[in-house]
C-alpha cells in the first residue's frame, strides 16, 4: 500500500512533465510579415530614425538573423517558397517573362493544389489556422467559386484579407503600375492613328491620293475602342482588383484604406482570442509598406521620413498590439513570433512628386527584383521566451523558407517526403546547437532564371556568392532601375558573366570589390564548386506547368469576382454595414 501511494506522486510528476514537454514542443505560431520593407527601416538593424520600439522589443526578447534572405526578391514567388519551403520554380510559381507577379485577381495562376504549405501540416496535426493581409498566390483555376488557389484551400481554416497586392492603381490619386503598358498599348496607337488620320486628311485634299471614306471611318472607330477600352481598365480595375474578402466572401468592393492596418490588427487579435485553448498558428501578412503608402490619421504625418515612415511605424504599432495581447493573455512564452519582409525595399518607388516611397536596404546594393544583398537581405527576428535566449544575433545563411521545416517539427509534423524540401529546421541555430548553417549553398533566382548561387562552405568562415548575371542599373551609376521602375531578368536588361563575378559576402557584404584571379588564389577552384552544384541542382528541378504563362497570368471574365447583388458596378461595404448593425 505505501509503495503504492510513492507511485502516486511520481505518476502526477511524470504526467505534469509530459505536459509541459507537449506545450514546449507545440507552440503557438506567430508568421508576420511586411510587404517591401527594406532590413535598413527598423531600428534593430541600425536605423537611428524611424521609429520601431516593437519591432526591437520583439528582437531584444529573441534571435535577430543578420543573414537571412527572401528565397526571392519579388513578392509572389517569395512567399510561396515561404509558404512551401521550396524554391518557387519548383511550384511554376517563378516567371520566364518581365512579369514575375500577378496583377489580377481574375488570373488562373497560382499556387498549385499539389503544393503542402505549412498551414496545411499544422492544420493536420490540430492547429487553427489563419490568413490576415496579403495572399498575393491566387485566387481560382477554371470557375469563380472553385477558389482552388485560395489559402482556405491550402491549410487556412480563417482568411480575412486581400487575395492580389496593394497597388498604386487602388488607391486613387496614387498613379498606376500600368503606366508603361498604357504608353506602349494606348498612346502610342493613338498617336500613330492620328498622325495617319492627319496624313490621309492632307494627301486627300492636295488630290495626292484618294483615300476611301471607308478608311478614315475604321481608322477613327479602332481609335475609339482603344479609347473606350483605356477609359474602361481605368475604372473597372480598382473595384476589379482591389477588394477585402472574409473567408470565401467580398465584404469590401473597392477596398477602403480608413483604419486599414487597424482592422487588420483587431482580426488578428480576435483570431488570438478565439484561440486561446487550442495551438494555434497565425499568418499577419501586412500590406504596409508596399505602394500605396497609406496610414490613419494617428500616424499620418508623424514620422521624420513622410508617408513611409508613418507607415512603417503604424506597422510597428501593430506588431506592439500583437506583442501586448499575448503578454496580456499569458501566452507570450508559448508562442515562437516571426518576423520578416517579403523582399528588400522598393529602392526605385519615386511618386510623380518625387517623394521617397521606398524604405532603406542599409549598407546593401540593390533591392526590390534584383539578387544583390538589399534585393534579397532581409529582417529576420524570432523570440519563444520558453525556448530561445534573448539577445542572439546569428550571422549565419537562413531563408524565409526554413519557416517551414520549422514550424512543421515544432508542431509535430513529418515533412513532405514525395518532393525536395529546401528549407532547413532553424532550431539547432536558434538554440545554440549548432553554430553554422546547414545551408551549404543557397541559390538566387531572378524571377524562373538560376541568378546566382551563395556558397558556405563547412568549417570556413568566408561565402561566397557568385553572379552568373546581373541587372544593367539605369541610370548607369544608380542603385536600381530606375527606367523600368522594376528590374528584369534577361536580354538587353541584364549582363551575363563569364567567368560569374565573384564575392566573399563575409568580407565585403557591399558587393563592391569582385574578386579575380589576382586577389583571390582559389578563383577558378572556387568558381568551379559552386557551378558543380548548380548543375546538381538544376538536375533535381522537373518540368512543371508555369503558373505565369499568358494563358494563367492574363485577365479572364469568368473568374471574376463581384459582390453579390452589385451587378455591373461590382461595389459594396459589408465592412460598414457590419459596423453599423453593431451599434
Amino acid at each position: 500500500m505505501p509503495l503504492r501511494k510513492m507511485k502516486i506522486p511520481f505518476l502526477l510528476l511524470f504526467f505534469l512533465w509530459e505536459a509541459e514537454s507537449h506545450t514546449a514542443s507545440r507552440p503557438n505560431i506567430i508568421l508576420v510579415m511586411a510587404d517591401d520593407l527594406g532590413i535598413g527601416d527598423p531600428g534593430c538593424y541600425g536605423n537611428k530614425t524611424l521609429r520601431t520600439p516593437n519591432i526591437d522589443r520583439l528582437a531584444s526578447g529573441g534571435v535577430k538573423l543578420t543573414q537571412h534572405l527572401a528565397a526571392s526578391p519579388l513578392c509572389t514567388p517569395s512567399r510561396a517558397a515561404f509558404m512551401t519551403g521550396r524554391y518557387p520554380v519548383r511550384s511554376g510559381m517563378a516567371s520566364w517573362s518581365r512579369t514575375g507577379v500577378f496583377l489580377f485577381t481574375a488570373s488562373s495562376g497560382g499556387l498549385p493544389t499539389n503544393e503542402i504549405t505549412f498551414a496545411k501540416l499544422l492544420k493536420d496535426q490540430g492547429y487553427s489556422t489563419a490568413l490576415i493581409g496579403k495572399w498575393h498566390l491566387g485566387m481560382s483555376c477554371h470557375s469563380k467559386t472553385d477558389f482552388c488557389h485560395h489559402p482556405l484551400h491550402h491549410g487556412f481554416n480563417y482568411f480575412y484579407g486581400i487575395s492580389l497586392t496593394n497597388l498604386r492603381d487602388c488607391k486613387p490619386g496614387e498613379g498606376s503600375v500600368f503606366t508603361t503598358g498604357f504608353k506602349r498599348l494606348v498612346f502610342i496607337p493613338l498617336q500613330i492613328i492620328g498622325v495617319t488620320l492627319l496624313t490621309f486628311a492632307a494627301l486627300n485634299c492636295l488630290g495626292l491620293l484618294r483615300v476611301p471614306l471607308g478608311i478614315f471611318f475604321s481608322l477613327l472607330f479602332l481609335a475609339a475602342l482603344i479609347l473606350t477600352l483605356f477609359l474602361g481598365f481605368l475604372h473597372y480595375f480598382r473595384p476589379l482588383n482591389c477588394f477585402m474578402m472574409r473567408n470565401y466572401e467580398i465584404i469590401q468592393q473597392p477596398m477602403s484604406y480608413d483604419n486599414l492596418t487597424q482592422r487588420l490588427t483587431v482580426e488578428a487579435a480576435q483570431f488570438i482570442q478565439r484561440n486561446t485553448e487550442t495551438p494555434f498558428l497565425l499568418v499577419l501578412s501586412y500590406l504596409h509598406v508596399h505602394t500605396a503608402l497609406f496610414s490613419s490619421k494617428d500616424f499620418a504625418g508623424k514620422s521624420k521620413h513622410g508617408v513611409y515612415g508613418d507607415a512603417v511605424e503604424e506597422m510597428d504599432w501593430s506588431v506592439g498590439q500583437i506583442l501586448n495581447l499575448l503578454d496580456e493573455l499569458r501566452l507570450a512564452n508559448d508562442t515562437l513570433i516571426y518576423f520578416t519582409s517579403d523582399q528588400g525595399a522598393h529602392v526605385e518607388e519615386v511618386s510623380s512628386k518625387g517623394e521617397i516611397h521606398g524604405g532603406s536596404n542599409g549598407i546593401y546594393k540593390g533591392g526590390k527584383a534584383n539578387n544583390w544583398e538589399g534585393g534579397i537581405r532581409v529582417p529576420g527576428i524570432l523570440r519563444w521566451p520558453r525556448v530561445i535566449q534573448a539577445g542572439q544575433k546569428i550571422d549565419e545563411p537562413t531563408s524565409n523558407m526554413d519557416i517551414f521545416p520549422t514550424v512543421a517539427k515544432l508542431a509535430g509534423a513529418p515533412l513532405p517526403e514525395d518532393r525536395i524540401i529546401d528549407g532547413r529546421d532553424l532550431m539547432p541555430l536558434l538554440e545554440g546547437k549548432s553554430q553554422h548553417s546547414d545551408h551549404e549553398f543557397l541559390f538566387h533566382y531572378c524571377n524562373a532564371y538560376l541568378n546566382a548561387v551563395r556558397w558556405h562552405p563547412q568549417n570556413s568562415t568566408s561565402i561566397w556568392k557568385a553572379f552568373f548575371f546581373t541587372p544593367n542599373f539605369n541610370p548607369v551609376g544608380s542603385n536600381g532601375c530606375f527606367a523600368t521602375h522594376v528590374c528584369f531578368c534577361f536580354g538587353s536588361y541584364v549582363t551575363h558573366h563569364d567567368p560569374p563575378l565573384l564575392f566573399d559576402i563575409s568580407k565585403d557584404p557591399r558587393e563592391r570589390n569582385p574578386l579575380t584571379p589576382a586577389t583571390e588564389p582559389r578563383f577558378y577552384e572556387i568558381l568551379k564548386v559552386i557551378q558543380e552544384a548548380a548543375d546538381r541542382h538544376t538536375q533535381t528541378l522537373p518540368e512543371v506547368p508555369n503558373q505565369f504563362s499568358w494563358d494563367n497570368f492574363l485577365w479572364k471574365p469568368w473568374l471574376q469576382l463581384c459582390c453579390p447583388s452589385s451587378g455591373l458596378s461590382c461595389q459594396c461595404d459589408r465592412e460598414k454595414q457590419d459596423k453599423r448593425l453593431s451599434h
